[in-house]
């Protein structure tokens, strides 16, 4: 199941202040951009096939405007509505699908960060649907079990580095005797 016209990794560049933060700690949310502006970044990573991988819902005709109206209240704030086809992992037809795609010009994306110092600031966030750290963690969980592909270097390696902020109290690096000694790798595929 993926998405290919959108960026092929998961930023975790956007903030959320209404979920995973607040307005004066917000948190950090997943956000799709635009193919042409992750390849302008200077931080992106090598990546796998040029694909985004989730999962599409199917909504009963008599819902498509309660839910459509439901998603732009949430979603809309500095995003972008997208047509896009989406193809199933069975390799069946692929389906035409609504995405909110994230515009760099938001106030709200904050764009390439530090890897240490975006883990410990979602190690820190927390806002009225929870901590942002189990907003990653279940996303790299969700990530890993979607499909053997569909593993995601970013958001894997933030979810191992707050997984070892956890082991240590929520205390940086910079901060313990000792350097870290495991390697952060990719999920096998």
């Amino acid at each position: 199941m993926t998405v290919k016209e959108a960026a092929p990794e998961f930023w975790l560049y956007g903030y959320g202040q209404d979920h995973r933060g607040t307005p004066e700690a917000p948190g950090r949310v997943v956000t799709l951009i635009e193919k042409s502006y992750w390849e302008e970044l200077t931080d992106h990573h090598d990546s796998a096939p040029e694909k985004v991988w989730g999962v599409a819902y199917r909504i009963i005709p008599e819902k498509v405007e309660e839910v459509k109206e439901y998603l732009d209240i949430r979603e809309i704030n500095g995003y972008t509505i997208h047509y896009t086809p989406f193809h199933p992992a069975d390799g069946s037809a692929s389906i035409k699908t609504l995405v909110y795609i994230g515009t760099p010009e938001n106030e709200q994306f904050v764009g390439p960060q530090d890897p240490q110092q975006l883990a410990e600031h979602i190690f820190r966030s927390h806002g009225p649907s929870g901590p942002n750290k189990d907003y990653l963690l279940n996303l790299d969980q969700a990530l890993n079990e979607l499909s053997p592909k569909s593993g995601d270097h970013h958001i894997h390696d933030l979810a191992v580095r707050v997984r070892a902020l956890e082991g240590t109290n929520g205390k940086p690096s910079s901060e313990l005797d000792k350097e870290p000694s495991e390697e952060i790798e990719r999920p096998s595929e």
